[in-house]
Protein backbone atom coordinates (compact mmCIF):
# COMPACT_ATOMS: atom_id res chain seq x y z
CA UNK A 1 0.00 0.00 0.00
CA UNK A 2 0.62 3.33 -0.30
CA UNK A 3 2.78 4.89 2.57
CA UNK A 4 0.20 7.51 3.93
CA UNK A 5 -2.02 8.05 7.64
CA UNK A 6 -5.56 6.75 6.90
CA UNK A 7 -8.30 9.32 8.15
CA UNK A 8 -10.35 8.50 11.00
CA UNK A 9 -13.50 7.80 8.96
CA UNK A 10 -11.12 5.53 6.52
CA UNK A 11 -10.67 3.87 10.13
CA UNK A 12 -13.83 3.25 10.90
CA UNK A 13 -15.04 2.18 7.85
CA UNK A 14 -11.88 -0.85 7.95
CA UNK A 15 -12.88 -1.70 11.45
CA UNK A 16 -16.46 -1.92 10.56
CA UNK A 17 -16.05 -4.48 7.65
CA UNK A 18 -13.58 -6.45 9.41
CA UNK A 19 -15.77 -6.68 11.95
CA UNK A 20 -18.65 -7.95 9.72
CA UNK A 21 -17.13 -10.31 8.04
CA UNK A 22 -14.66 -12.24 10.82
CA UNK A 23 -17.71 -12.36 12.77
CA UNK A 24 -19.79 -14.32 10.06
CA UNK A 25 -17.26 -16.88 9.40
CA UNK A 26 -16.42 -17.68 13.58
CA UNK A 27 -20.26 -16.63 14.99
CA UNK A 28 -20.86 -20.50 15.17
CA UNK A 29 -17.64 -21.59 17.34
CA UNK A 30 -18.46 -18.49 19.51
CA UNK A 31 -22.47 -20.04 20.44
CA UNK A 32 -20.45 -23.05 21.22
CA UNK A 33 -17.72 -21.14 23.67
CA UNK A 34 -20.74 -19.33 25.18
CA UNK A 35 -22.45 -23.06 25.78
CA UNK A 36 -19.88 -24.66 27.53
CA UNK A 37 -19.11 -22.20 29.53
CA UNK A 38 -22.22 -21.80 30.89
CA UNK A 39 -22.13 -25.45 31.66
CA UNK A 40 -22.74 -26.02 35.74
CA UNK A 41 -24.73 -28.62 36.18
CA UNK A 42 -25.93 -31.58 33.57
CA UNK A 43 -23.28 -32.10 31.08
CA UNK A 44 -25.20 -31.49 27.68
CA UNK A 45 -22.21 -31.01 25.38
CA UNK A 46 -18.94 -32.69 25.83
CA UNK A 47 -17.12 -30.28 23.65
CA UNK A 48 -17.19 -28.03 20.76
CA UNK A 49 -18.09 -30.34 18.30
CA UNK A 50 -20.45 -32.59 20.05
CA UNK A 51 -21.80 -29.25 20.67
CA UNK A 52 -22.16 -27.77 17.48
CA UNK A 53 -23.60 -31.24 16.08
CA UNK A 54 -26.47 -31.07 18.79
CA UNK A 55 -27.15 -27.72 18.12
CA UNK A 56 -27.36 -28.55 14.46
CA UNK A 57 -29.78 -31.69 15.03
CA UNK A 58 -32.02 -29.75 17.51
CA UNK A 59 -32.10 -26.53 15.92
CA UNK A 60 -30.87 -26.81 12.32
CA UNK A 61 -28.08 -24.72 10.64
CA UNK A 62 -29.29 -21.14 11.39
CA UNK A 63 -29.43 -22.34 15.32
CA UNK A 64 -25.36 -22.47 15.12
CA UNK A 65 -26.29 -18.18 14.39
CA UNK A 66 -28.87 -17.36 17.35
CA UNK A 67 -27.63 -14.23 18.41
CA UNK A 68 -25.44 -13.68 15.12
CA UNK A 69 -27.36 -10.39 14.19
CA UNK A 70 -27.12 -8.31 17.28
CA UNK A 71 -23.74 -9.38 16.81
CA UNK A 72 -23.43 -8.30 12.99
CA UNK A 73 -25.08 -5.09 14.01
CA UNK A 74 -23.13 -4.13 16.73
CA UNK A 75 -19.41 -5.63 15.53
CA UNK A 76 -19.19 -2.32 13.04
CA UNK A 77 -18.94 0.35 15.74
CA UNK A 78 -17.18 -2.31 17.94
CA UNK A 79 -14.22 -3.06 16.25
CA UNK A 80 -14.19 0.22 14.08
CA UNK A 81 -14.08 1.65 17.87
CA UNK A 82 -11.45 -0.57 18.35
CA UNK A 83 -9.21 -0.66 15.84
CA UNK A 84 -9.46 3.08 15.10
CA UNK A 85 -8.96 3.95 18.72
CA UNK A 86 -5.54 1.94 18.87
CA UNK A 87 -4.30 3.83 15.85
CA UNK A 88 -5.29 6.99 17.30
CA UNK A 89 -3.34 6.31 20.47
CA UNK A 90 -0.47 5.09 18.62
CA UNK A 91 -0.23 8.00 16.69
CA UNK A 92 -0.42 10.42 19.72
CA UNK A 93 2.05 8.77 21.45
CA UNK A 94 4.84 8.21 19.28
CA UNK A 95 7.83 10.11 19.29
CA UNK A 96 9.89 10.59 16.72
CA UNK A 97 8.18 8.27 14.66
CA UNK A 98 9.12 5.80 17.19
CA UNK A 99 6.57 4.22 19.99
CA UNK A 100 8.28 2.67 22.57
CA UNK A 101 6.65 -0.72 24.09
CA UNK A 102 4.69 1.05 27.21
CA UNK A 103 3.59 3.16 24.59
CA UNK A 104 1.94 0.30 22.91
CA UNK A 105 0.40 -1.26 26.13
CA UNK A 106 -1.06 2.05 26.81
CA UNK A 107 -2.83 2.45 23.78
CA UNK A 108 -3.87 -0.83 23.46
CA UNK A 109 -5.49 -0.04 27.29
CA UNK A 110 -7.07 2.73 25.99
CA UNK A 111 -8.53 1.18 23.04
CA UNK A 112 -10.09 -1.91 25.35
CA UNK A 113 -11.53 0.19 27.52
CA UNK A 114 -13.22 2.99 24.40
CA UNK A 115 -14.92 -0.53 23.21
CA UNK A 116 -16.63 -1.45 26.37
CA UNK A 117 -19.61 1.43 25.83
CA UNK A 118 -20.44 -1.19 22.49
CA UNK A 119 -19.13 -4.40 23.69
CA UNK A 120 -20.97 -4.64 27.25
CA UNK A 121 -24.59 -4.43 25.45
CA UNK A 122 -23.68 -6.29 22.46
CA UNK A 123 -22.30 -9.49 24.81
CA UNK A 124 -25.24 -9.11 27.14
CA UNK A 125 -27.44 -9.83 24.41
CA UNK A 126 -25.82 -11.97 22.39
CA UNK A 127 -25.06 -14.26 25.50
CA UNK A 128 -29.00 -14.43 26.13
CA UNK A 129 -29.78 -16.03 22.75
CA UNK A 130 -26.83 -18.23 22.58
CA UNK A 131 -27.54 -19.96 25.87
CA UNK A 132 -31.26 -20.29 25.05
CA UNK A 133 -30.71 -23.37 23.36
CA UNK A 134 -28.23 -25.18 26.05
CA UNK A 135 -30.82 -24.28 28.92
CA UNK A 136 -33.66 -25.87 26.39
CA UNK A 137 -31.39 -28.78 25.62
CA UNK A 138 -30.82 -29.10 29.23
CA UNK A 139 -34.13 -30.23 30.05
CA UNK A 140 -33.64 -33.25 27.91
CA UNK A 141 -30.48 -34.60 29.42
CA UNK A 142 -31.65 -37.42 31.56
CA UNK A 143 -31.62 -37.04 35.74
CA UNK A 144 -31.88 -39.47 38.56
CA UNK A 145 -34.95 -38.35 40.09
CA UNK A 146 -38.43 -39.86 39.01
CA UNK A 147 -40.36 -36.73 39.81
CA UNK A 148 -40.62 -34.19 37.26
CA UNK A 149 -39.08 -30.77 37.22
CA UNK A 150 -42.35 -28.26 38.52
CA UNK A 151 -41.44 -26.30 34.90
CA UNK A 152 -41.62 -28.30 31.63
CA UNK A 153 -42.84 -25.82 29.36
CA UNK A 154 -40.19 -25.55 26.62
CA UNK A 155 -38.26 -22.13 27.01
CA UNK A 156 -39.85 -19.50 24.92
CA UNK A 157 -37.71 -18.16 22.40
CA UNK A 158 -37.03 -14.45 22.88
CA UNK A 159 -35.49 -11.96 20.22
CA UNK A 160 -32.77 -9.18 20.86
CA UNK A 161 -35.59 -6.55 20.89
CA UNK A 162 -38.13 -8.26 23.52
CA UNK A 163 -34.68 -8.68 26.04
CA UNK A 164 -34.12 -5.38 25.47
CA UNK A 165 -36.64 -3.88 25.98
CA UNK A 166 -37.10 -6.42 29.21
CA UNK A 167 -33.82 -4.81 30.85
CA UNK A 168 -34.46 -1.34 29.79
CA UNK A 169 -38.47 -1.89 31.66
CA UNK A 170 -37.17 -3.77 34.09
CA UNK A 171 -33.80 -3.06 35.10
CA UNK A 172 -33.39 0.54 33.53
CA UNK A 173 -30.06 0.84 31.25
CA UNK A 174 -27.52 -0.81 34.05
CA UNK A 175 -29.10 -3.73 32.98
CA UNK A 176 -27.94 -3.59 29.49
CA UNK A 177 -24.40 -2.58 31.21
CA UNK A 178 -24.61 -5.76 33.58
CA UNK A 179 -21.15 -6.97 33.79
CA UNK A 180 -19.81 -3.97 32.41
CA UNK A 181 -16.66 -4.50 35.03
CA UNK A 182 -15.80 -8.19 34.16
CA UNK A 183 -15.93 -6.85 30.71
CA UNK A 184 -13.45 -4.75 30.95
CA UNK A 185 -11.10 -6.61 33.46
CA UNK A 186 -11.55 -9.35 30.35
CA UNK A 187 -10.87 -6.64 27.00
CA UNK A 188 -8.60 -4.36 28.71
CA UNK A 189 -6.26 -6.92 29.48
CA UNK A 190 -6.61 -8.52 25.94
CA UNK A 191 -5.84 -5.29 24.41
CA UNK A 192 -2.75 -4.98 26.11
CA UNK A 193 -1.36 -8.34 24.85
CA UNK A 194 -2.65 -8.05 21.48
CA UNK A 195 -1.84 -4.93 20.33
CA UNK A 196 1.68 -4.73 21.39
CA UNK A 197 2.41 -8.37 19.94
CA UNK A 198 0.70 -7.78 16.68
CA UNK A 199 3.09 -4.75 15.71
CA UNK A 200 5.56 -6.40 16.84
CA UNK A 201 4.89 -9.99 14.65
CA UNK A 202 3.32 -7.43 11.92
CA UNK A 203 6.90 -5.66 11.81
CA UNK A 204 8.99 -8.54 11.77
CA UNK A 205 11.97 -8.54 8.70
CA UNK A 206 11.10 -5.32 7.71
CA UNK A 207 14.08 -3.59 8.74
CA UNK A 208 13.61 0.13 9.91
CA UNK A 209 10.12 1.76 9.31
CA UNK A 210 9.98 4.36 11.14
CA UNK A 211 7.23 4.78 13.00
CA UNK A 212 4.96 0.98 13.55
CA UNK A 213 2.09 2.77 12.66
CA UNK A 214 3.57 3.51 9.27
CA UNK A 215 5.05 0.15 9.07
CA UNK A 216 1.64 -1.62 9.70
CA UNK A 217 0.32 -0.25 6.77
CA UNK A 218 3.04 -1.36 4.56
CA UNK A 219 2.47 -4.89 5.64
CA UNK A 220 1.57 -7.56 3.33
CA UNK A 221 -1.90 -8.88 3.39
CA UNK A 222 -0.81 -12.01 4.55
CA UNK A 223 1.68 -11.02 7.14
CA UNK A 224 -1.29 -9.11 8.71
CA UNK A 225 -3.43 -11.95 8.18
CA UNK A 226 -0.49 -14.05 10.47
CA UNK A 227 0.00 -11.29 12.74
CA UNK A 228 -3.54 -10.86 13.54
CA UNK A 229 -4.43 -14.82 14.37
CA UNK A 230 -0.83 -15.61 16.37
CA UNK A 231 -1.53 -12.36 18.65
CA UNK A 232 -5.06 -13.02 18.54
CA UNK A 233 -4.91 -16.77 19.60
CA UNK A 234 -2.23 -15.73 22.76
CA UNK A 235 -3.91 -12.29 23.69
CA UNK A 236 -7.33 -14.88 24.19
CA UNK A 237 -6.49 -17.81 26.11
CA UNK A 238 -4.45 -15.68 28.40
CA UNK A 239 -7.81 -13.71 29.13
CA UNK A 240 -10.10 -16.75 28.86
CA UNK A 241 -10.62 -17.20 33.09
CA UNK A 242 -11.72 -13.28 32.96
CA UNK A 243 -13.86 -14.52 29.83
CA UNK A 244 -16.00 -17.13 31.60
CA UNK A 245 -16.75 -14.52 34.82
CA UNK A 246 -17.58 -12.38 32.69
CA UNK A 247 -19.96 -14.96 30.58
CA UNK A 248 -21.26 -16.20 33.87
CA UNK A 249 -22.35 -12.96 35.42
CA UNK A 250 -24.18 -11.56 31.79
CA UNK A 251 -25.81 -15.08 31.66
CA UNK A 252 -29.58 -13.76 33.23
CA UNK A 253 -31.21 -17.15 32.76
CA UNK A 254 -29.66 -20.12 34.78
CA UNK A 255 -30.34 -24.16 34.09
CA UNK A 256 -31.08 -26.19 36.84
CA UNK A 257 -28.72 -26.45 39.80
CA UNK A 258 -26.66 -23.77 38.70
CA UNK A 259 -25.53 -20.78 40.11
CA UNK A 260 -26.47 -17.27 40.04
CA UNK A 261 -23.48 -14.85 41.07
CA UNK A 262 -23.26 -11.47 43.32
CA UNK A 263 -20.33 -9.76 41.37
CA UNK A 264 -17.08 -10.35 40.37
CA UNK A 265 -15.56 -11.59 43.62
CA UNK A 266 -18.52 -13.60 44.55
CA UNK A 267 -18.74 -15.89 41.17
CA UNK A 268 -14.50 -16.10 41.17
CA UNK A 269 -15.06 -17.79 44.30
CA UNK A 270 -17.91 -20.02 43.57
CA UNK A 271 -15.88 -21.30 40.18
CA UNK A 272 -12.89 -21.76 41.80
CA UNK A 273 -14.84 -23.66 45.04
CA UNK A 274 -17.38 -25.55 43.07
CA UNK A 275 -16.06 -26.62 39.96
CA UNK A 276 -11.97 -25.91 40.41
CA UNK A 277 -9.01 -24.16 38.51
CA UNK A 278 -9.77 -26.12 35.44
CA UNK A 279 -13.70 -24.50 35.06
CA UNK A 280 -11.68 -20.92 34.23
CA UNK A 281 -10.27 -22.43 31.06
CA UNK A 282 -13.90 -23.96 29.79
CA UNK A 283 -13.84 -22.83 26.09
CA UNK A 284 -10.54 -21.94 25.77
CA UNK A 285 -10.08 -24.00 22.71
CA UNK A 286 -13.37 -22.06 20.94
CA UNK A 287 -11.83 -18.63 22.14
CA UNK A 288 -8.82 -18.80 20.27
CA UNK A 289 -10.60 -20.00 17.47
CA UNK A 290 -12.88 -17.76 16.89
CA UNK A 291 -10.27 -14.44 17.76
CA UNK A 292 -7.17 -15.94 16.10
CA UNK A 293 -9.52 -15.76 12.84
CA UNK A 294 -11.57 -12.83 13.62
CA UNK A 295 -8.65 -11.00 14.56
CA UNK A 296 -6.30 -12.39 11.57
CA UNK A 297 -9.50 -11.25 8.80
CA UNK A 298 -10.11 -7.75 10.87
CA UNK A 299 -6.35 -6.69 10.47
CA UNK A 300 -6.30 -7.88 6.42
CA UNK A 301 -8.90 -6.10 5.60
CA UNK A 302 -8.30 -3.31 7.61
CA UNK A 303 -4.51 -3.32 6.00
CA UNK A 304 -6.07 -3.67 2.89
CA UNK A 305 -7.79 -0.35 3.36
CA UNK A 306 -11.26 -1.02 1.90
CA UNK A 307 -12.21 2.28 3.94
CA UNK A 308 -9.54 4.43 1.51
CA UNK A 309 -11.15 3.14 -1.51
CA UNK A 310 -15.05 3.56 -0.13
CA UNK A 311 -14.28 7.23 0.22
CA UNK A 312 -12.24 7.64 -3.03
CA UNK A 313 -15.63 6.42 -4.63
CA UNK A 314 -17.06 8.47 -2.99
CA UNK A 315 -15.01 11.70 -3.52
Amino acid sequence: MAQHKSSLPAKLINGGVAGLVGVTCVFPIDLAKTRLQNQQGARVYSGMLDCLTQTVKREGYFGMYRGAAVNLTLVTPEKAIKLAANDVFRQHLSKDGKLPLWGEVLAGCGAGTCQVVVTTPMEMLKIQLQDAGRLAAQRSVPVHNPAPLPETAPLQRRSATSITLELLRTRGLAGLYRGVGATLLRDVPFSMIYFPLFANLNALGRGEQGCQGDAQQRAPFLQSFAAGCGAGSVAAVAVTPLDVIKTRLQTLRKGVGEDSYGGIVDCTRRIWTREGPSAFMKGATCRALVIAPLFGIAQGVYFLGVGEHVLGLLG
